[in-house]
């Protein structure tokens, strides 16, 4: 039990994905201008993540090694295709705000990284563990950022107003250049707690 919290518990900080590996960084820097199409993004990821673990952990045996690449990603095809749908389906409003983003989840480095270096070496809960705290990692990382970005730029947080009718927002997070500059900060502030905690 204790190797599969382990595994869950570090993608929530020691590993988790954009701001450690610095993985995902297109979708991440993209679609987090406003915390809605960023929740709706990071669930469509655990969905994959977990999915594809999943398969590729209960049919690493069966799965040749030469062919274990195109494999991996036929599977994490089909898992986008399902989210895709579901959200064309019955969230189409974001569907239409995520828009090219849904299908290059297949692409997500991420995703491909984990069946690769993870789940073709580990057996199926360890790799379910790990896919569910992956997932959760970079939702929470992209609901940060995109929470960051959406008050100080928009002065909301999911579309509802928070600051005064007087505040005009600082228009410079809500462009690429303003998520660099956040995702920086953010990256500078987990080294500083790392290395308080390390020093401890």
């Amino acid at each position: 039990m204790s190797r599969i919290v382990q595994e869950f518990t570090k993608g929530l900080w020691k590993e988790v994905p954009p701001f450690r590996f610095v993985l995902g960084l297109c979708p991440t820097l993209a679609v987090t201008s406003s915390v809605s199409s960023a929740l709706g993004l990071g669930c469509g990821v655990i969905f994959v993540l977990l999915v594809s673990n999943l398969l590729v952990s209960a049919f690493r045996n069966f799965i040749p090694s030469k062919i274990r690449v195109p494999v991996f990603i036929v599977i994490i095809a089909s898992a986008v295709t399902i989210v895709e749908l579901s959200m064309e389906a019955y969230f189409y409003p974001l569907y239409r705000v995520l828009g090219i983003w849904i299908p290059l989840i297949v692409v997500n480095c991420l995703i491909l990284g984990r069946a690769e270096a993870f789940a073709r070496k580990n057996p199926v809960l360890l790799s379910v563990a790990d896919g569910l705290g992956m997932g959760i990692g970079f939702t929470i990382s992209l609901v940060v950022l995109a929470s960051i970005r959406e008050i100080i730029g928009a002065g909301t947080w999911f579309g509802i107003r928070i600051m005064p009718d007087s505040y005009i927002g600082f228009q410079l997070l809500l462009r690429p250049p303003g998520a660099f500059l956040c995702l920086g900060f953010i990256l500078a502030f987990m080294n500083f707690i790392s290395m308080r905690m390390e020093h401890k």
